[in-house]
Parts: structure tokens; sequence; C-alpha cells
């Protein structure tokens, strides 16, 4: 474990044996509480996009993210929850299911690397904020809103679902060229009674492909 912490992180301050243990503990996380009826909506099965032809280069300043907008899947949200890794290294869901949680101590939205945002699919009532997250397709827009500054505008290229067990840590949290890349993930599959939890995630990859002027 030693010699892998010793390697360098995507992440200021955290090794490699560290950043596996956080993507792990999120990808595990108790993103939901009970099974609805029938599986959460799937991604679509065919070649997804390398990454979208014009990406725009990172934003340099740093700025809270404030709301996601989603507009493929309904999803309008003005509460964010700034997330911490806990004890055991693991990043936690959100508290509420209506609202996304993101990893404030990776990078944020807009900064070169993989921003990470991650919300409940369900919830003891029904649907929760990420329910229809498989439904995205390449080409989709993500509206990030920032307190500051221009609103950054992301492309989805591809859309994926994986096994927990399996969940690819480095291709999710890893490095990213120079490019400022988000990731939203919730969980997928069929239902396991036995655990109480889904058996897959489902994991969304966007390029930031512009910026906007707030309220535009």
């Amino acid at each position: 474990m030693g010699k892998h912490s010793a390697k360098k992180s995507p992440w200021p301050g955290l090794g490699l044996a560290a950043l596996a243990a956080v993507a792990l503990g999120t990808a595990g996380a108790a993103l939901i509480v009970t099974g609805l009826d029938g599986e959460p909506p799937a991604p679509a099965k065919g070649r997804p996009l390398a990454r979208p032809v014009e990406a725009a280069a990172p934003l340099h300043a740093r700025s809270e993210p404030v709301r996601v907008t989603i507009p493929a899947i309904g999803v309008d949200a003005g509460r964010l929850e700034p997330l911490q890794v806990d004890a055991d290294r693991r990043l936690p869901a959100p508290r509420r299911h209506d609202v996304i949680g993101w990893h404030a101590a990776g990078p944020w939205p807009g900064q070169a690397g993989a921003a990470v945002l991650v919300g409940h699919v369900d919830s003891g009532t029904g649907p929760a904020i990420f329910h229809r997250l498989g439904a995205l397709r390449p080409g989709d827009v993500i509206t990030i809103g920032r307190a500051a500054g221009p609103d950054a505008v992301f492309t989805v290229h591809r859309v994926e679902r994986y096994r927990k067990e399996e969940f690819p840590t480095r291709r999710v949290y890893g490095p990213t060229g120079n490019r400022a890349e988000l990731r939203l993930i919730t969980c997928g599959g069929a239902f396991d009674k036995s655990s109480g939890a889904y058996r897959d995630n489902t994991v969304v990859y966007a390029t930031l492909t512009g910026l906007r002027r707030p309220g535009s």
C-alpha cells in the first residue's frame, strides 16, 4: 500500500491507495433507501462517444457549485451539499434524497480533473434526484451554476453501468489530461433485497464544452 501511496495522485494530499478507498466508498455508499418496482433507467447500448468534438479549456477560478440543471432528465437542483470523506476514507451520500452531493476535496466543477457529484436513486417514498441518470445519452447537456463567474456547461460523452465489485476507480477518478471533466454517480441495476442495496453503479461522464452567463 505504501508503494501505491507514493505515486502521484490526481487529488492533492491523497495517494492512490486513499483515492481507491474514496472511490469505492462513493461507489458503495448508501445511495438508496429501498428498491422501487423495476430498475432505474439503464444506459443505452451501443458505442459511446470518446469525447465531445469541441472541449473548452478548464476554468482557472475555483468557485463553489450552487445549482445543477440537466434538462434531458428534468433535474433542476438548487441545493447542493459539500461532502467530505469520513474516517474510513469513504465519501458519504447526501443526507437528503432531493439534494446532490459534491466531493469538496476533489476538483471543483470547471477545474482540470474529474469533479464528482453523487445522488440517491430512490427513497422510501419514490424516485430521488438521480433516478433517471441512466437515461442520459451522449450529447445531453449538464449545466453547473457557480457561486462566482460563469456557469460551466458540460456535454455528456459516455454513460456506463458497472457492478459495484468491478467499479473502475481509475477511469472514474483518475487524471483527465488537463481537461475539466464531470462524473455523476448513483446506484443502478437490480435491487438486491438480501443486502438492501442495488447491485450496480451508473456513472455519467461529461466534459466542459462551454461557459454561460448566469441567467442567460
